[in-house]
């Protein structure tokens, strides 16, 4: 069981929980993961950790109410306990000095893109962040995002918050006036699917961390399998993180819509 220590609400849907999980807050690095359970029947849910305090022994999850499971996650208050905490699973991302690093993520996708952001800028490579959404109430962690970036662009669909476009046009704005040495791209897989297509346009590498559906998260059930390169992959053990040029993203998405009657 693990306590949750502080609540804050993004939006009317998403909400930021503090969870007290001291062996994942020293053990994580950027693009970990864990798996959270409501309930001794809950649904497994797995979340990016958005952050850790090793001091404090926590641990920062970003959750959408999109289900119901999600939902009840979201409910929970500071005091209440998740029955579950699994982690840190999947592989970590690839941290080095490539250059000038484009950090681009969606709504939601914001949360697990902030540590990577942080990693890259502290290995010294120039971090351009740019964060989009619907509107300008979907923004979330910019002020976070700001302290680690050199440069944050903001996208939102409406208009009603920095440039009005999809992430796809903040991108192309920054290949377009300097050189870009590596993407890395998190948010709805239709968005990562057309910021690769982009940037494989540009020859950019380019990195997707992957939300597919995920059971067990150890790679037995094969719910998150995923064809990169030709070849099955498994999104919790051999990711989350994937050359984005090779992830066969219609199929993704086809699989991602198999329970959107149910949800």
């Amino acid at each position: 069981m693990n306590r949750i220590v502080e609540k804050e609400h993004f939006s009317e849907k998403v909400v930021k929980l503090v969870v007290e999980a001291p062996l994942i807050a020293r053990a994580r690095k950027a693009g970990h993961f864990v798996i959270v359970r409501v309930g001794e029947k809950g649904e497994r849910i797995p979340l990016t950790i958005a952050s850790a305090d090793t001091q404090a022994g926590t641990i920062t999850l970003v959750v959408q109410a999109v289900g119901k499971s999600s939902a009840k996650l979201c409910a929970l208050n500071p005091g209440d306990y998740i029955t579950d905490v699994v982690g840190p699973l999947g592989k970590a991302t690839h941290i080095e000095r490539f250059g000038t690093v484009v950090c681009c993520g969606g709504g939601v996708g914001c949360a697990p893109l902030l540590p990577i952001v942080e990693a890259m800028k502290a290995a010294g490579n120039r971090v351009i962040t740019v964060l989009a959404a619907r509107t300008k109430e979907l923004i979330i962690l910019e002020k976070q995002m700001r302290e680690h970036s050199d440069e944050v662009i903001v996208m939102t669909d409406d208009g009603s918050y920095g440039q009005k476009g999809l992430v796809t046009q903040g991108v192309e704005e920054v290949i377009k006036r300097e050189k870009v040495d590596l993407c890395v791209t998190i948010g709805p897989a239709v968005m990562m699917k057309f910021v690769s297509l982009l940037t494989q346009k540009y020859n950019i590498p380019t990195v997707a961390s992957l939300n597919t559906i995920m059971v067990d998260g150890t790679g037995m059930c094969g719910a998150c399998r995923i064809t990169v390169g030709g070849k099955t992959r498994f999104v919790c053990i051999d990711g989350p993180e994937f050359d984005a040029h090779q992830v066969d993203f219609d199929e993704m998405l086809m699989r991602l819509s198999s329970y959107k009657d149910v949800e």
